[in-house]
């Protein structure tokens, strides 16, 4: 009866020992994050802002047109209505540069009231420089 009390006392220790490691790892290896005091407030600072916008040309809104910020990686495309809306919060003096493929690029400045602006895109002039390589004639491989 003794030993059969030691064997159970023994298990249940084990047992307990083992939940007591599975807590500490839990507590141990997941991140705390603590509360910033604007945690609650959905409001952007009064010098960061959203921005949003329509880009158009000559014959209406320009779809799939780049909209990235000035020295970094971050950008956005515009939709099939020209619209789009910038996915990082601006800051009063960035640069943002609107792209298209025919069409000259735009650098707009973010000044302290802008949250929606309306570029509108023109034609870039492209030259292919250089001349034809007539030296040689081409020959159809075709017999007549």
């Amino acid at each position: 009866m003794k030993t059969q009390l030691k064997f159970t006392q023994k298990k249940a220790y084990r047992t307990l020992g083992f939940v007591a490691i599975f807590m500490m790892a839990t507590l141990a290896f997941n991140p705390i994050y603590g509360q910033t005091k604007n945690a609650t407030s959905t409001e952007t600072p009064q010098n960061e802002r959203i921005v949003k916008g329509i880009i158009t040309n000559d014959e209406g809104p320009v779809e799939s047109a780049s909209i990235t910020l000035k020295g970094t990686k971050v950008g956005t495309v515009s939709n099939s209505k020209g619209e789009f809306t910038f996915p990082q919060v601006l800051k009063t003096g960035d640069v943002l540069l609107i792209n298209y493929l025919g069409y000259e690029t735009i650098a707009i400045k973010i000044k302290d009231d802008t949250s929606f602006i309306r570029p509108v895109l023109s034609e870039d002039l492209i030259e292919f420089v250089g001349a034809l390589n007539t030296n040689k004639p081409y020959k159809s491989k075709r017999s007549n």
